[in-house]
């Protein structure tokens, strides 16, 4: 049951075309990859849910039901490009940003001291925002951006300006979002993250859909004639020229391979002849990773 729906979306701005019927549909309680190269049109789309901008033409639906102006209440909100005021206390800002979402005061600082102390930002409540560095900004606006609790939470690259550490905890919240019952959208140029943290990805380019659907499906359907393979000893590949050593490495007397085949040449087969030379431990298609696949669509739509 998709959370949120986006039906042929089309959004010009004079000659441009920035969406050219563009759908996406978010299953509930799911983590959804927003993806595409600098100006493919999601800044654009986004905007559009956020009820920023409307679309040309094209339908937008919020569990069920056509989205309306004070949807915009249920919606959480982190832009790529951040806005604290910069001459505010981070403790006002953040007691005024969530009192504009709805919440009374009692319950604002109620659920600010909850996340303030989970995210260790306690010691920043009296401090203005630009006395904070980039990355401890970032923090204060995450807390702001799911402190209502939205039923549908969008992340414009919310890992901009964070060190490794930071990142991860990030990441972590984002996890336990969702198993709480949020819906997010993510959009990021991270492909790391996308293989971590998305269950299904719509990728657009040129202002047009180009890849979508599950990630665990879409890295078995680009996985190439290429597989991972351990065997116990050494390797000798056949001299036959069907069969290229793309990477070779050896621990514990245990050697490592990802091989490519030429040809169509089944499973099967490279096993009964690569067992000839060695005792196989593990066989395995050897999957692209998320960034490869990226890559290898844009170039192909240019």
């Amino acid at each position: 049951m998709p959370l949120f729906e986006a039906k042929n979306i089309t959004k010009r701005f004079g000659d441009f075309t920035a969406l050219d019927s563009v759908s996406i549909s978010v299953p509930e309680r799911s983590i959804y990859g927003l993806l595409g190269p600098n100006g493919a049109g999601k800044t654009t789309l986004i905007r559009i849910i956020n009820q920023i901008t409307g679309p040309d033409t094209g339908e937008l639906f919020l569990g069920g039901r056509k989205l309306q102006p004070d949807d915009v209440m249920t919606i959480g909100y982190l832009p790529e490009e951040r806005g604290l005021y910069k001459k505010m206390k981070v403790g006002e800002q953040a007691l005024y940003f969530a009192q504009l979402k709805g919440l009374s005061k009692s319950e604002a600082m109620k659920r600010l001291k909850y996340w303030f102390k989970k995210l260790e930002i306690v010691d920043w409540w009296g401090k203005k925002v630009e006395e904070l560095s980039k990355g401890m900004q970032q923090k204060v606006q995450f807390v702001i951006t799911v402190l209502h609790e939205p039923k549908l939470i969008i992340f414009d690259e919310p890992f901009t300006g964070f060190d490794p550490v930071n990142a991860n905890i990030i990441k972590n919240e984002i996890l336990f979002l969702r198993e709480r019952g949020a819906t997010i959208i993510f959009s990021t140029h991270n492909m790391s993250s996308v293989e971590e943290l998305c269950d299904n990805i719509t990728l657009i380019n040129k202002s047009r859909t180009i890849l979508e659907g599950s990630v665990s499906q879409i890295r078995k359907e680009w996985a190439g004639n290429e597989y991972e393979m351990a065997f116990s000893g050494e390797i000798k590949v056949p001299g036959n020229g069907l069969y290229d050593i793309l990477e070779q490495t050896s621990e514990n007397g245990k050697t490592f391979v990802r091989l490519s085949t030429k040809g169509e040449i089944s499973s099967n087969e490279i096993l009964q002849t690569l067992m000839k030379s060695g005792n196989i431990i593990s066989f395995n298609p050897a999957l692209p990773s998320m960034n490869e696949i990226f890559i290898r669509v844009v170039e192909s739509r240019n």
